[in-house]
């Protein structure tokens, strides 16, 4: 029997088909009615979008854990893009959002509540820019890309324009454009909510939730703001935090960092930005396909950033802080004209000298962190600087405290030594042509006489003798003029203050003269230093010519657990070898300063721990300043102070604030005598 092989192979491959047909017609029988509500569900589910979930910023402490800087939580009214509603066409949807957030405005103006707003143009017409912002100016008109000449109605023009808001009163124009200007700078976003207000009541909180109906996108969540503990103590060091601005976004965006995100903006809040900022978490949003939420979940958790513990004692620099304004005070009162009256600033730092860690550094007159914003006009204007870091960027000629350096020189030289001598008769009369005084007639004395009753002639002849290189040389190695390895200083700049020397004269396009050496000996002449360069060359002394490391960060601590991350170490800056001999003698002479025939007038008679001191009158265009160093236990010295007061004239005014820090610091308590 013969088979047609052509019948029997159409007659499989209909069965093929067949059987194929059969197979998809089961899967999308399936789809439709077994799974059918499940694949709706996913149609009508549209996308998924990750909305940022900001974390906790670290808290920054003093070196026993009392708070400086810590997170408040606050309540804030937010903007989410992702709720708000759409309309048939982009305008459409720009009005919606618009009169969405007039009426939320509306709520909070009847709450007595504020809002962002950095617009550059004045709040109410006939507009104008702010003449006092220059920079804010100029980066809006760069936003709108209408060129540096253009006027204030260009702005508006392009804000309506760009904002949809031609159809709004002058009020409402101005509250829109405010806000919508601030929430494209921020990169509002369905990824990032914009925060509208910050720091609002309960009451507003429930208004706004009572209203949440008609405010689509408008919603209220906690969160945390940055708040200053007692923010008077420790301004200049703790700075400040604000958002990123329109100069900064690049490297902050780089860096990862969403354009809403809060930064440090200077201080120690700018300096460890990178350990202080978190690291944010992530909600998931469902959307469906007309872009409304269904869900949300949060898929990774924020973390906080890292703790900030400093080397700072909060109740010393409160100490010290108070001191200062009182001797001030008390000089402004009872000191003679032209003699102290005129005293007006000033600056104190306390150092550990066997670590180099920064106990206390104040500068006066300061300000108040917890209303700086408010005061800022104020302080801005004020011409004594208030906002100005005296203790760390001030450059001051240090006067008869830089006597012990040309000691140093002499001694280490061998040029001198404890039993060398010099009479002083009030002038000196090496030179001819320069003849300079002496404060009084000392006598024949040899270099703890000289530092005891801080002798000029004394330090001229042997300053002459020993020559400016070796005396610059020692300066150096005491850290003047140097770099003090405090975590502010930046090695990409010289450091502040200059050691006087030919070559820094010249550089400076001036002559240096043999009698210039003199002066130079005495700390006059071009030497200028930070009150932090003189207390850590106080401690330098103090540790027989070891120089450490100055520093401010003690470690970075866990948020949650305060476990020690990091912590600086102490290291050596420079060593200069000092003799004991040499330390000796020096110390005979600065324990003798500070004792009843010395010149710190007195002030620690029968005081219960040694001092070792020295004072200094520096001569300036105006009135003399008054500078101080000292240190304590003067035979096992654990902490050196330097006093700097403008205007102060006398050396030893500065001797009670440090008196006051030395009682802190040893519990002692005993009465400081002012002195004028």
């Amino acid at each position: 029997m013969k088979f047609n092989t052509r019948r029997i192979r159409a007659g499989m491959l209909i069965v093929l088909v067949l059987s194929v047909f059969v197979l998809y017609s089961v899967r999308l029988m399936k789809m439709q009615i077994v799974d059918g509500e499940e694949y709706l569900n996913l149609a009508n589910s549209g996308y998924t979008q990750t909305q940022t979930v900001a974390a906790a910023r670290g808290e920054i402490t003093d070196r026993n854990g009392v708070l400086l800087a810590k997170n408040k939580t606050v309540y804030n009214v937010v903007l989410d893009k992702a709720y708000f509603p759409t309309g048939k066409t982009d305008e459409e949807t720009q009005k919606l959002m618009n009169d969405i957030i007039l009426d939320t405005v509306q709520i909070l103006k009847e709450q007595n509540e504020d809002w962002i707003d950095n617009l550059p143009i004045s709040k109410s017409a006939p507009f104008s820019f702010d003449e006092n912002n220059e920079s804010a100016v100029n980066t809006l008109k760069s936003f709108l890309n209408i060129g540096s000449y253009a006027s204030v109605d260009d702005a508006i023009h392009w804000l309506k324009d760009r904002y949809c808001l031609g159809d709004y009163t002058d009020e409402e124009f101005r509250i829109l454009a405010g806000i919508r200007y601030e929430m494209e700078q921020t990169g509002f976003s369905v990824k990032n909510r914009y925060t509208l207000a910050e720091d609002i009541t309960m009451e507003t909180v429930t208004k706004i939730k009572e209203s949440s109906i008609r405010l689509p996108g408008v919603d209220t969540d906690v969160s945390t703001t940055r708040e200053y503990v007692n923010g008077d103590v420790l301004p200049h060091l703790l700075g400040g935090v604000g958002p990123i601005y329109a100069e900064n976004k690049d490297y902050y965006l780089e860096k990862g960092y969403d354009l809403d995100d809060i930064v440090g903006t200077s201080g120690i809040e700018a300096l460890m930005e990178d350990y202080l900022k978190g690291t944010d978490g992530e909600r998931a949003l469902t959307m469906d396909a007309d872009g409304n939420v269904i869900s949300s979940e949060e898929t990774k958790a924020p973390i906080p950033g890292n703790s900030v513990r400093l080397t700072i004692d909060s109740e010393m620099q409160r100490v010290a802080l108070d001191a200062l304004k009182l001797e001030i005070d008390y000089l402004n009162k009872y000191a003679p004209a032209g003699e102290g009256r005129e005293a007006c600033a000033g600056a104190v730092v306390a150092m550990d000298v066997k670590t180099g860690e920064i106990l206390t550094m104040a500068s006066y007159p300061s300000y108040n962190l917890e209303t700086y914003q408010e005061d800022y006009e104020e302080l801005a204007a004020d011409e004594l600087k208030p906002l100005y870091n005296r203790a760390l960027k001030g450059t001051y000629t240090p006067g008869s405290i830089f006597k012990p350096v040309t000691s140093t020189a002499a001694l280490e030289s061998g040029l001198i030594d404890e039993y060398s001598t010099v009479t002083c008769q009030k002038v000196y009369t090496y030179f001819d042509s320069y003849q300079p005084k002496c404060l009084s007639y000392h006598g024949t004395l040899n270099v703890i006489d000289a530092l005891r009753q801080s002798c000029n002639i004394f330090f001229y002849d042997v300053g002459r003798r020993v020559g400016i290189e070796k005396i610059a040389y020692y300066a150096e190695m005491y850290g003047l003029g140097q770099y003090t390895g405090i975590e502010f200083e930046d090695t990409d700049y010289p450091p502040a203050g200059v050691i006087a020397s030919p070559e820094e004269r010249e550089a400076a396009g001036g002559t240096w003269y043999a009698g210039d050496v003199l002066q130079a000996a005495i700390g006059q002449s071009d030497n200028k230093f930070t009150p932090l360069q003189l207390a850590s060359y106080c401690a330098t002394i103090a540790n027989q010519g070891v120089r450490y490391n100055a520093h401010i960060i003690k470690d970075i601590q866990d948020y949650n657990t305060g476990e020690v991350i990091e912590e600086t170490e102490t290291r050596v800056m420079s060593d200069m070898n000092m003799s004991d001999y040499t330390y000796e003698t020096i110390l005979k002479g600065l324990k003798a300063a500070a004792g009843p025939t010395g010149t710190s007038y007195g002030l620690f008679n029968n005081y219960p721990v040694t001092v070792a001191a020295k004072t200094g009158t520096p001569e300036t265009a105006e009135f003399p300043n008054s500078t101080y160093i000292a240190f304590a236990p003067a035979d096992d010295p654990q902490i050196a102070v330097c006093v700097v007061i403008e205007k102060g004239w006398h050396g030893y005014t500065g001797a009670p604030v440090a008196k006051y820090i030395f009682n802190q610091y040893f519990g002692i308590d005993q009465d400081v005598k002012l002195i004028a």
